[in-house]
C-alpha cells in the first residue's frame, strides 16, 4: 500500500486526538476557512489569532470585508506583513458580491479563479467548507510527503507539487476530507517540523516513515538553496512637529504598496534629501535597525529631528499618537521608528 494511502487511518486519529483548539475549526464556513487561511499563508497561528478576530469583529461576512473603507482594511492588517494578501481578500469580496451573488462559490474552479486564491487556498476551502476530496498542498504537506516517502525531489519544483497532489488524490478519504488536509497541515506544523528536528516519536507514521527507517530525517526534504537577497541601506527619518510626526504614502504599486512610512532615503545620510524641502533640527536619537523582505534586505538608520515649520510635501501628513494607533497604517518595516516615534507623539494625546 503506498504511505500516504496507509496514513489516512492513523493519522485521523491521531488528529482527532491531539488538534489544536484553532477559532476557524470551531465554525468552518466558507467565509472563516478563506480569512484564516489568507492570514497562515507566510505567517505563524499564534501571530495569526489576534488578527482573526480583531477582523471579524469589524468584517463579520463578505459584504462587510467587500464595504470595508481601505484605510481601515490596511489598518487592521497592519503587522501581518504581505499586505497584497488583503487587497486581494477584498477584491475576491467584491467578485463573490458581483459574480455569485454575495454567496461565497463551492466550484472548485470558481474558488481558484478568486483574486488571491491559488491551488493550495481553494483545496483548503472546498475541502474543509464544503466537504470535497480535494487535495491541499502547502509546504507542511510537501515535507511530511517527503520524509514518509522518502523522496528526495526539489519540494520548491512544480513537478514535485503535482506528484503529491496526485497522491493525496487517491489517499484522500471521501468522508473527511477537510479533517484529514487538517490534519495532514497539522502533522506538519507540530511534529514533522522543519529543520531537521521533527518530533517523530509522537507521529501516527513512525512505523512506517522512510526517512526515519533510513536515518534521513535531517536530509529531508531537499529544497533548492534560495538566491541571495539585496541588500540596501536606507535612511529613515522621524520628523517631528510639536506632538506629532510626518508620514507619506507610499506608491500604489510596488513594496508596500499604498501603505504609510516614515519618509526614508537611499544610502546612509545626515541630512535630508533637498527635494524634501524642510528644514530640519537634528535630535540626539539615532538607531540602527533591518527588515527582511522576501527579495531584499532594508539596513536602516533612523534618525530623529524637529521639523522648523509645519508645511509638508504633498500626499504627506502630521500624525499624533491616537491617529498612528488608530488610523494610519505603517508596515512593521518601520518598527524601530515607530517606537521612537511614540515616546514624543503620545504626549498630550
Amino acid at each position: 500500500m503506498d504511505p500516504m494511502e496507509r496514513l489516512s487511518v492513523p493519522l485521523l486519529e491521531w488528529f482527532w486526538d491531539n488538534a489544536r483548539k484553532l477559532p476557524w475549526r470551531d465554525d468552518p464556513t466558507p467565509y472563516h476557512v478563506w480569512l484564516s487561511e489568507i492570514m497562515l499563508q507566510q505567517t505563524r497561528v499564534a501571530a495569526v489569532l489576534d488578527y482573526y478576530q480583531r477582523f471579524l469583529e469589524e468584517a463579520p461576512d463578505i459584504s462587510a470585508l467587500a464595504a470595508l473603507p481601505e484605510e481601515r482594511l490596511m489598518k487592521l492588517w497592519q503587522g501581518l506583513g504581505y499586505y497584497s494578501r488583503a487587497r486581494n481578500l477584498q477584491r475576491a469580496a467584491k467578485a463573490v458580491e458581483a459574480d455569485h451573488g454575495g454567496a461565497f462559490p463551492s466550484d472548485y474552479a470558481a474558488v481558484r479563479a478568486l483574486p488571491g486564491v491559488g491551488d493550495y487556498t481553494a483545496g483548503a476551502i472546498c475541502s474543509i467548507a464544503f466537504g470535497q476530496a480535494v487535495p491541499a498542498v502547502d509546504g507542511n504537506v510537501l515535507r511530511v510527503y517527503a520524509r514518509i516517502c522518502g523522496d528526495d525531489g526539489d519540494i520548491a519544483s512544480p513537478g514535485m507539487k503535482k506528484k503529491v497532489t496526485k497522491a493525496l488524490e487517491k489517499a484522500i478519504p471521501v468522508n473527511w476530507p477537510g479533517t484529514f488536509n487538517q490534519a495532514l497541515m497539522e502533522l506538519g506544523a507540530t511534529v514533522c517540523l522543519p529543520n531537521g528536528a521533527p518530533l517523530c516519536e509522537r507521529c501516527p507514521a513512525k512505523s512506517f516513515c522512510a526517512a526515519l527507517a533510513q536515518g534521513r530525517v535531517g536530509e529531508l526534504p531537499v529544497k533548492a538553496p534560495k538566491k541571495s537577497r539585496r541588500v540596501e541601506e536606507r535612511t529613515v527619518w522621524v520628523i517631528f512637529h510639536e506632538n506629532t510626526v510626518a508620514l507619506r504614502r507610499r506608491p500604489d504599486r510596488g513594496l508596500l504598496a499604498g501603505l504609510w512610512e516614515f519618509p526614508n532615503h537611499e544610502g546612509r545620510g545626515a541630512s535630508p534629501p533637498e527635494e524634501w524641502g524642510i528644514g530640519i533640527t537634528p535630535h540626539a536619537c539615532a538607531a540602527r535597525a533591518k527588515h527582511v523582505f522576501t527579495h531584499v534586505e532594508w539596513h536602516m538608520t533612523i534618525l530623529c529631528g524637529e521639523a522648523e515649520g509645519d508645511a509638508l510635501p504633498e500626499g504627506w501628513v502630521w500624525a499624533g499618537g491616537t491617529e498612528l494607533k488608530e488610523k494610519y497604517a505603517v508596515p512593521s518595516a518601520f518598527e524601530g521608528a515607530l517606537q521612537l516615534a511614540g515616546v514624543r507623539s503620545n504626549r498630550g494625546e
